[in-house]
């Protein structure tokens, strides 16, 4: 049987493990890390599989309680992983059975970024109030508080995700209108898009790299920095990368889909895998950042995690290192991916475009481009990270 601290122990291999508790419970570790609890069971012949969450957040005693749950509604004639009917009565309640049924298909960011954004603007006010008997009124009120504030992009977020949370509740029988349908012809326009600000020349970017150097961050936010500029990731894949995503003999770095910028069932399918192939520039990053962690880090911790061991590096630590470097309002963490391209184009030529937008991790847009993209091609992907560490570092 196991125990909390066999659980805690059980470090990430190149494969996923299951490590067997009792009747057919286990915790399956993955290559990333990930610890899920997992019970199988047979229902009317068939063999089935349920997940009761994570490690450390449901420990042993919890999941064999959840085990048993599941195992008495089995001997009930109830199957463990039929849905159980929603009942919500206030806004709140179903603005967060909304966000427990779409969560699995988000980010961690992306999922706090959502969440926090009812918490901080919609509930305070609103989340006490029946639901179904919330006004378009009541919903722009709240809509216009967050525009008082300036933030109109925000707004019209706040106001998307609260159309969806009553579209969901109609589905659910939960309410009987979407009082958030009409809100954008009372709404402020939203403020135009620019892009991400980025540097579009080789000497530029040498000059941001050498000024970060000497700023007095923490060598580990300087080597991310650095790294996010020879591999060019988004900043995302960067900030949850754990060391058993990295394998230095073959020189990759294979980045989950699901920390990808993919649609959902991309990210559930380890076939949509980013692989970065790392030059020798990145390795020597890697190796460095290697030296400041503790000897016996796991191969589940954090690459570049932030002040606190098991948090990664903060979202806007880069930002606010290239705006002391004095960028601000000339180049941002998501800009290496403008100046990778922009930058690499112009050097490579027009046959290396295919190769360059592969390793950027885009998808391509026509069949052919597509089915190219599809395939590997390490080698040529290789070359184009390979030349792009030797003009950035000279």
């Amino acid at each position: 049987m196991l125990t909390n601290a066999a659980a805690k122990a059980a470090g990430a291999h190149s494969r996923a493990y299951k490590l067997h508790d009792q009747g057919g419970l286990h915790l399956l570790v993955r290559p990333t890390g990930t610890k899920s609890w997992q019970q199988k069971y047979r229902w009317r012949g068939r063999e089935k599989l349920l997940t009761f969450g994570q490690f450390p957040e449901v420990n042993v005693a919890r999941a064999r309680i959840l085990q048993a749950e599941a195992k008495e509604k089995i001997e009930q004639g109830v199957d463990p992983s039929r849905r159980v009917a929603i009942t919500v009565d206030t806004l709140e309640q179903l603005g967060r059975a909304w966000y427990r049924a779409k969560r699995g298909g988000w980010s961690a960011a992306h999922a706090g970024d959502v969440l926090g954004s009812l918490e901080r603007d919609i509930f305070p006010e609103l989340g006490e109030q029946t639901a179904d008997a919330i006004t378009s009124r009541d919903l722009l009120e709240a809509i216009r508080a967050i525009e008082a504030r300036g933030c109109r992009t925000s707004a019209h977020r706040v106001r998307q995700r609260l159309g969806e949370i009553f579209k969901f509740g109609r589905a659910e029988g939960l309410v009987s209108a979407n009082p958030a349908d009409d809100l954008g012809a009372a709404m402020l326009a939203a403020p135009p898009s620019f892009p991400h600000a980025a540097l579009t020349t080789i000497a530029d970017c040498r000059a941001l790299l050498a000024a970060c150097e000497l700023d007095e961050a923490r060598p580990l936010t300087i080597m991310a920095s650095r790294f996010l500029a020879l591999t060019a990731v988004r900043l995302a894949a960067l900030r949850g990368m754990v060391w058993a995503e990295i394998d230095f003999a073959a020189r990759t770095w294979t980045v989950p889909a699901e920390r990808m910028k993919l649609s959902r069932a991309k990210k559930d399918d380890a076939r949509f895998d980013h692989v970065v192939p790392l030059s020798e520039a990145a390795l020597f990053v890697l190796r460095g950042a290697k030296n400041m962690h503790r000897a016996d880090a796991a191969m589940h911790d954090l690459v570049f995690p932030g002040r606190v061991k098991d948090k990664p590096i903060g979202a806007g630590a880069l930002r606010e290192l290239y705006i002391r470097a004095g960028y601000a309002g000339r180049h941002v963490p998501h800009g290496w991916r403008a100046s990778f391209s922009t930058i690499l184009n112009e050097e490579m030529g027009p046959e290396w475009r295919f190769d360059i937008d592969a390793a950027l991790g885009h998808a391509g847009k026509g069949k052919v481009e597509a089915a190219y993209n599809r395939s590997v091609q390490l080698d040529r992907r290789r070359a184009v990270f390979d030349r792009w560490a030797e003009i950035l570092s000279i």
